[in-house]
């Protein structure tokens, strides 16, 4: 049994492609099934520890991206595409896989595309409450469709409904559950006091940065502070943190991380009473698993659609609040926190519609999605 993996230009696409790796693995062994060969078609090598770890591995392939904007580069990235078309056409035909799963994103486009021209059935899931472009195209031939978002249907016309699972955004198994015991030493911080968790998505958001920094004063009066800063942001929040803080008597309650890794991240919801987010959907199913209510703030609209709509649709049932960049100040975001956590009652009613809205068997239910069509196949 061959399986490619296939898109994920970012962190919070290319994960959940681990999440069902993984759950692809356990499937095999509990049905003892032959040893799957696990392929990575995509243009650039995210987390090669992450691909080792699943026995995946990768084969380059160029893509091209499409700009909401004329640029000239445009015009060479169709180029990218094409040729990258060619590469993975030939990369398939010698691998023949008995399916080809997508994450979406421009990186998938030509492994898709190959799929189609080589009749190998592809299955694809979208992790956003508004499908992109790519999964889009890649409907009309899929065999079929993963959605995270109950009102993504919609968007599918094409496809029969019968072919569309909505499964939510597969979550690695170690990120499911919080690790709250030990946690408060680890971090070095107090289990009296109620603490945030700021998530800033995997490159960090230096807007959300530049407020939490301006809030600083006022939030380290009450609570403790988790920042995941970016690793490219951690210097400069450091020093403009110390500063800030120099005189404040609660200065050491303030934790900023370039990073946080499985185990820091799984230890800082542990501690957490909220959660202040981008709205990537990787991020919002992992706090929707850990039932922490949250305060989201999107991307800005003119810069994607998707963190909006997928902000609005988590909030819908009651999990989060959302916080629109543009009105987003130190004082509102302040006064929000306030709010929330100064009523035991609106975080339980949170806590619970988090818990709902979740699903952490997404990585499992298309995991056995892909199982059953590769098997088909062979």
């Amino acid at each position: 049994m061959k399986i490619v993996f296939t898109g994920a230009g970012t962190g919070g696409h290319f994960y959940p492609l681990i999440a069902v790796a993984e759950e692809i693995h356990n499937i095999v062994e509990e049905d003892r099934l032959l040893t799957p060969e696990l392929f990575y078609i995509a243009p650039h090598l995210l987390d090669s520890d992450a691909l080792a770890e699943q026995n995946i591995t990768w084969k380059k392939s160029s893509a091209g991206k499409v700009r909401r904007y004329f640029s000239i580069r445009n015009l060479f990235d169709v180029f990218k595409t094409l040729f990258g078309t060619i590469q993975a056409t030939i990369q398939l035909f010698f691998l023949y896989p008995d399916v080809v799963f997508s994450k979406g994103g421009y990186a998938s486009v030509p492994t898709t595309i190959a799929a189609r021209i080589l009749n190998i059935p592809v299955i694809i899931h979208e992790s956003d409450a508004h499908p992109g472009k790519a999964n889009l195209l890649a409907s009309k031939w899929a065999r079929a469709v993963a959605i995270s978002f109950p009102g993504v249907r919609e968007y599918f016309k094409n496809v029969d409904d019968s072919k569309i699972a909505l499964v939510g955004n597969p979550i690695r198994r170690a990120l499911f559950r919080p690790a709250s015991e030990g946690a408060h030493a680890y971090l070095k911080l107090d289990s009296i006091k109620q603490t945030i968790l700021i998530l800033g998505g995997s490159q960090g958001a230096t807007s959300i940065n530049s407020v939490i920094l301006d809030a600083l004063p006022e939030l380290l009066n009450k609570y403790q502070v988790i920042h995941q800063t970016g690793k490219e942001n951690l210097e400069t929040v450091e020093g403009l943190a110390r500063v800030i803080l120099k005189d404040h008597p609660n200065k050491d309650n303030y934790k900023p991380f370039g990073y946080l890794n499985t185990l820091a991240t799984r230890m800082s919801a542990g501690v957490a009473s909220i959660v202040v987010m981008r709205a990537g959907s990787g991020t919002i199913f992992e706090t929707a698993a850990w039932g922490i209510p949250s305060i989201v703030i999107p991307i800005p609209e003119e810069v994607s659609h998707d963190q909006t709509r997928n902000a609005f649709a988590y909030a819908r049932d009651g999990a989060a609040v959302v916080l629109k960049q543009k009105n987003l100040s130190e004082h509102i975001l302040v006064a929000e926190i306030d709010r929330i956590l100064g009523s035991e009652e609106i975080q339980s009613d949170m806590r619970k519609a988090a818990l709902e809205f979740s699903r952490p068997d997404a990585a499992r239910k298309v995991a056995h999605m892909i199982i059953k069509t590769a098997l088909e196949h062979e």
